[in-house]
């Protein structure tokens, strides 16, 4: 009776445990100010953006999205529709470090000049190599426009506008062989049983196997 009361116990135990990770949010999203300092055809120019990245899971991967809630940097000259193309670089950090670059659509509509220049959505989609919690942070952003390229950098190490919890294809790096503690008996109460349970159920055949054959020899015998 103790140990079916201890049993109980860890299994109630174990529920909730599982219960609380499935309740753990897998991904952690945070509107990031990046200060980006651009050299520019005219000279050096300074814009702060909200910096705003999110992901939705796609096959094997992530397609992750940059908005910018504020314009940067400017052009002395009118850029006409389709003139700017923007680009820009996530960096990967956490478990599985690199850089994925994201890019987006050309203005659909004239941006005049001296104004700052609003950044359309970039989105890239980034595919886990390793398994575990990533973050993501805005890098350079590239604006290339009339022949010439901007190029604007984050001056004030801004943190990760997202993190999440990757898993990658085929494990990330799991053990490609079969698993030496997963073919060893278990120990616990509930497995005793089960294992006194195959093991009667062993003997039992073997009985029955057993009668039979002495019946079948004392037949032989007796003809």
């Amino acid at each position: 009776m103790p140990n079916q009361k201890r049993t109980a116990l860890a299994l109630a135990s174990g529920l909730a445990g599982a219960a609380v990770l499935l309740a753990a949010p897998a991904a952690h999203a945070t509107v990031v100010d990046v200060d980006y300092k651009c050299k520019t055809p005219i000279g050096d120019k300074a814009a702060v953006s909200p910096i705003d990245i999110k992901s939705v899971r796609s096959g094997n991967g992530y397609k992750l999205t940059m908005s910018f809630q504020k314009g940067v940097s400017s052009s002395p000259v009118e850029l006409g529709k389709g003139a700017m193309n923007p680009s820009a670089v996530i960096e990967v950090g956490g478990a599985d470090p690199g850089r994925l670059t994201v890019t987006g659509p050309a203005n659909t509509a004239a941006i005049p000049a001296n104004s700052p220049i609003k950044i359309s959505d970039l989105s890239g989609t980034y595919t886990p190599k390793k398994s575990g919690k990533v973050t993501f942070t805005a890098g350079v952003l590239t604006i290339k426009a009339l022949g010439t390229t901007t190029t604007c950098t984050p001056a004030n190490s801004p943190g990760p506008s997202l993190t999440l919890d990757v898993t990658a294809a085929g494990g990330g790096g799991a053990p490609a062989g079969p698993s030496t503690e997963n073919a060893l008996p278990k120990t616990g109460p509930m497995d005793s049983a089960i294992a006194l349970g195959t093991l009667g159920g062993t003997v039992l055949l073997t009985g029955a196997a057993g009668v039979l054959w002495l019946t079948r020899r004392g037949q032989r015998t007796a003809g």
